[in-house]
């Protein structure tokens, strides 16, 4: 091949600067606020995210920057790792320490073995039903909307997956402990589930994300670290390449006959590309070139000697 592709200046504006910022969120501030104040960071003009935090919860948020944004669905269905804090005998509406308290019971005669049991109960594939307060919608509308007004919507169980489920500290009424589940697991209803398990009641008293997407709350940066850089180059250093944050996805090198068919939505096959030793298993595949640069998101095509573009990165200069 030996075709010119016409790459406008919007396609390739800020292609440095583009891939995964992983921020330590901070306590009292809303998913949506963090994402904002990425946007007014030097050289990001758009930003998104790959699972939302609770206000008050804190700890690691993966988000994308610039066309990077298009990947935040391969990041959506990757389980996470919490540090969480309950509190037995006191049950409140939302399920956690910023709700009305709806039940007291005591707790002092709880074993500690039988805390223990409760909590290994809540391992493995499980079901649960989501939170009456939660950002879910319902015709539309998020359930906490409904919930505050009165009319709590209860959503129908989903099925989940708690991987690891470890006690760290037990002096009632408070425990301690450390999750890994499945996307889409509400940690403040496993809390209020073991303490239903228990008789008792229970509620979330804190919680830290301390690893999401493959990154860890070490990797993480505070928005005060982050507010205080003055330009796009200083920045960029601290952006994650979307290359690399692919963790999930065995990679392939393209050639440069494969670059010029990836550039113009050309099918590419097998033999167009390299495949790097890699033990990851994904349906997807990432495509980079010798740089490093990501050039597709691609999966094969049941039945055909060919792959499937999922999303597809252009560059200026180059092929």
């Amino acid at each position: 091949m030996n075709i010119s592709p016409k790459i406008h200046g919007k396609a390739v504006q800020d292609e440095n600067l583009c891939g995964f910022i992983v921020v330590n969120k901070p306590a009292g501030m809303t998913s949506a606020k963090v994402v904002n104040r990425l946007k007014h960071l030097p050289g990001v003009h758009k930003a998104g995210h790959t699972g939302t935090l609770d206000p008050f919860a804190t700890g690691v948020m993966v988000c994308p920057v610039n066309r990077a944004t298009r990947l935040s669905r391969f990041f959506l269905h990757g389980s996470k790792t919490y540090k969480a804090k309950m509190v037995l005998g006191i049950e409140t509406d939302s399920q956690d320490y910023t709700g009305k308290v709806l039940k007291s019971s005591p707790v002092e005669d709880i074993a500690i073995d039988r805390i223990e049991a409760a909590f290994m109960a809540f391992t493995g594939t499980t079901e649960q039903v989501p939170p009456a307060f939660s950002a879910l919608k319902h015709k539309g509308v998020p359930l906490y909307r409904y919930a505050r007004a009165g009319n709590p919507i209860e959503k129908p169980a989903r099925q989940i997956l708690i991987s690891s489920l470890e006690i760290l500290d037990i002096r009632l009424p408070e425990i301690e402990f450390c999750v890994t589940c499945s996307a889409g697991t509400y940690i403040r209803t496993l809390s209020a589930d073991i303490g239903k398990k228990l008789g008792c009641g229970a509620h979330l008293a804190g919680l830290i994300r301390t690893r999401a997407c493959g990154f860890t709350l070490d990797e993480a940066l505070s928005l005060d670290e982050l507010c205080e850089i003055d330009s796009a180059d200083r920045l960029h250093g601290l952006v994650v390449p979307m290359a690399n944050a692919l963790f999930s996805m065995p990679a392939c090198i393209a050639g440069r006959d494969a670059e010029e068919k990836i550039a113009f939505g050309v099918p590419i096959t097998p033999a167009d590309i390299k495949p790097l030793e890699s033990e990851v298993t994904s349906p997807y595949i990432k495509v980079i070139d010798g740089q490093n640069r990501l050039l597709a998101v691609i999966e094969p095509v049941e039945n055909k000697f060919e792959y499937h573009y999922c999303c597809v990165f252009h560059y200026a200069q180059s092929l």
